[in-house]
């Protein structure tokens, strides 16, 4: 299985992300938009996992500790040049309860056995891929919640469409 560890968003956040994006695909010549359901923020991307590592992600999970936090967004940007094809993210702030949970996990993922991504943690949605269009990056007027759990979610192509499914969910203590 394709496997990721993510913070999922109430409708109320995804509604809010969702006019982002229409935004960003209405001044779009072309691109992929990304699905409703599949807003998120990756906190770890696992990779292929053999039912064994499926159970070590989960046991980490399962031994995290974090309190609720708030995740705002603030911004939407791109990774790619202005010329051509990019991907198009809206970004949450970095707070410190955010930061935390996110090198607790990677640090307990890595002394499981994973090999994960080590670029600077940049908490974003993806908007879109491969979109050419003439917008700039920007901030945007704050939104988000309170996250309350993290999902391992897993990835796959059902029909010709990318499908995420949380598999197992950590709440957070309180």
């Amino acid at each position: 299985m394709r496997l990721f560890i993510a913070i999922n968003f109430n409708n109320s956040t995804r509604d809010s992300l969702l006019a982002l994006r229409d935004e960003l695909r209405s001044s779009a010549e072309c691109g992929s938009f990304t699905l409703p359901e599949n807003l998120h923020i990756t906190l770890a991307f696992l990779g292929e996992c053999t039912a064994k590592q499926t159970s070590a992600a989960k046991a980490v999970m399962d031994s995290l500790s974090f309190k609720p936090l708030d995740v705002r967004i603030e911004r939407v940007g791109r990774f790619g040049s202005n010329q051509g094809e990019a991907l198009w993210w809206a970004g949450a702030g970095v707070s410190d309860a955010l930061s935390d949970l996110h090198r607790e996990l990677t640090d307990k993922l890595i002394a499981a056995g994973f090999s994960l991504d080590t670029r600077k943690f940049s908490p974003h949605i993806t908007l879109g891929r491969r979109v050419v269009t003439d917008a700039v990056p920007q901030r945007v007027e704050p939104f988000g919640e309170t996250v309350r759990k993290i999902d391992l979610m897993k990835s796959e192509r059902i029909n010709g469409r990318l499908i995420y499914t949380a598999i197992h969910h950590r709440p957070s203590c309180l």
